[in-house]
């Protein structure tokens, strides 16, 4: 299938590993240039070079998102580079898994507040450029409960701002979706690391998971990728679990 997307540009943000990474990556295999930002310059370089081996334009920016001076000459530096943006990806999280105050400060400002400024910051260039595609990565985690009350909370807001905002930018050709990953394995994450230093904790969360195996980065990616294009069009106000069944709820 030919997703229409070649010669389209896109903004990524935490975008050196796991999901994010691999979102940009599909995207930049469509022909999709891209933009994408993380902390840490090493892995940032190492995925600019993949991406570049995909014949595509690459901006690649170290930005701590949560800071807004930051965020804000990194949207910048896409929009001069590009020109239009028709596609948002606010992949970023903190991860912050605890329960003090700074981990609700964390995912609060990193999680939710942070996508929501990238996106108002983004949303009239599309509104210019005719329309786009919006994506917020959120989690299973915010349509249930049992996970850390913070990032479950902040995950939770995304899904219900890109309702709201899905609603509110229909009739301006930009559509805004959400994915709800499940359980994601990959070198380096959270998930690999709890198989190796909480086998119990691992092994418990694999067995609530119906396939029988945690997902992989790729997977989200794909289908990422699917609903930013236009061959997903009629999609808006959508969150999507990609999860293996691991969410079981009816809503």
């Amino acid at each position: 299938m030919d997703l229409q997307l070649k010669g389209k540009t896109a903004i990524i943000t935490g975008a050196s590993k796991g999901i994010g990474r691999s979102i940009a990556l599909h995207l930049a295999a469509e022909g999709v240039n891209v933009a994408i930002c993380a902390r840490g310059a090493e892995a940032l370089r190492i995925t600019e070079n993949e991406l570049l081996e995909k014949g595509i334009k690459v901006l690649a920016q170290t930005c701590d998102i949560g800071n807004d001076k930051e965020l804000d000459d990194f949207l910048t530096n896409a929009k001069n580079q590009f020109g239009t943006i028709d596609i948002l990806v606010n992949n970023v999280s903190a991860l912050s898994l605890g329960d003090d105050y700074s981990d609700w400060e964390n995912s609060i400002n990193v999680d939710l507040l942070a996508s929501v400024k990238a996106t108002r910051k983004v949303v009239p260039l599309m509104i210019d450029a005719g329309g786009g595609s919006i994506i917020f990565i959120s989690s299973v985690s915010g349509l249930e409960s049992g996970s850390p009350a913070a990032y479950a909370a902040a995950k939770a807001a995304l899904i219900s701002y890109s309702k709201t905002i899905a609603v509110q930018l229909a009739p301006k050709n930009i559509r805004v979706n959400t994915i709800a990953p499940g359980s994601v394995e990959f070198p380096g994450g959270l998930w690999e690391m709890a198989k190796t230093h909480n086998p119990p904790f691992y092994n418990m969360v694999l067995g609530s998971i119906p396939f029988g195996r945690l997902g992989t980065p790729d997977e989200i990616g794909k289908v990422t990728t699917f609903i930013a294009s236009p061959c997903a069009s009629w999609v808006t106000g959508t969150c999507l679990s990609v999860d293996g069944g691991q969410h079981k709820f009816n809503l």
